[in-house]
């Protein structure tokens, strides 16, 4: 078993004792491409109560994409509140149902290069999306991913972006729609940004340290 094969099998055990992330609990539950990548333009820097709260809130008014045409953009405003940069992501969300219908045919796009045309739609959201809608193999990398791989030195990458060119060459394929998951959660449970709870990592054998911060 590889280095990766057995930090993946001792994460996987891992994981399922914390919460899951309100995208991958928003696919259970609805099923629906739409609202996976309105979820996932809430959560941009956001965190996951918040965003589950304000999506449960929003999706009791808005089904489709064409029912943001129902409401102002000051209204989208007030229904996705608190989320960080809620008037940005308000704005985004009222120009949706234009570009998907305008370039789509009001049908979720599955390719990169599409969602990222998107109004509020960057690499780490379609890769996300493509992932959790379609399963399509996709890595999406957070501060999560690219902290940790270069943490337990896997890779070593400077930018999100280089992580996510770096995975595609390096990581099996067999883990591209679970990485995110993963490493989202035991990067907010366990090994976090400054103090990770070395003393207790279940994969602290396995782990270089680069960079810890205690």
């Amino acid at each position: 078993m590889s280095k990766i094969d057995e930090i993946f099998s001792i994460l996987e055990i891992e994981v399922k004792k914390y919460q899951v992330p309100v995208v991958d609990l928003i696919k259970v539950q609805t099923g629906s491409a739409f609202k996976i990548l309105v979820a996932t333009i809430l959560s941009a820097r956001t965190n996951d109560r918040t965003t589950a709260e304000v999506s449960s809130r929003l999706f009791n008014f808005v089904d489709c994409a064409d029912d943001f045409d129902k409401f102002s953009q000051d209204e989208i405003a007030d229904l996705i509140y608190p989320v960080g940069f809620y008037k940005n992501k308000a704005q985004y969300l009222k120009q949706l149902p234009r570009a998907l219908n305008t370039n789509f045919n009001g049908i979720i796009p599955r390719t990169i290069d599409e969602l990222i045309t998107l109004p509020g739609v960057g690499r780490k959201t379609a890769n996300l999306v493509l992932a959790q809608a379609f399963e399509i193999p996709a890595i999406c990398v957070d501060v999560h991913v690219h902290r940790i791989l270069n943490r337990i030195d896997y890779i070593r990458t400077k930018t999100p972006f280089e992580t996510e060119m770096r995975l595609r060459k390096k990581l099996p394929k067999k883990y591209w729609l679970r990485v995110n998951t993963i490493f989202v959660m035991f990067g907010q449970y366990l090994c976090r940004p400054i103090s990770p709870k070395c003393e207790i990592c279940p994969i602290s054998h396995l782990c270089a340290r680069r960079s810890v911060k205690k």
